[in-house]
């Protein structure tokens, strides 16, 4: 199997991820407190980090390629 670090996240699947990201920083900011601000701001990491980077790790064993452009081998 070969494993490619190129991006495999369309346009539109990082968009996505960029705003559930947001949305969750957001409301850790604004609309809780507590253990539960940190939850969210560890939630919100990952789909930051993947929308901003245009891999996703989870998608490689699958061979998922949402990128128009090329395909996930």
């Amino acid at each position: 199997m070969k494993i490619s670090l190129s991006h495999n996240m369309g346009v539109l699947d990082r968009f996505a991820r960029f705003c559930i990201g947001i949305v969750l920083v957001l409301l850790a900011a604004f609309a809780v407190s507590g253990a539960m601000r940190t939850v969210l701001i560890l939630l919100s990491i990952p789909p930051l980090l993947t929308a901003i980077v245009g891999f996703c790790p989870a998608y490689v064993p699958f061979g998922i390629s949402t990128n128009q452009k090329q395909t996930c081998y």
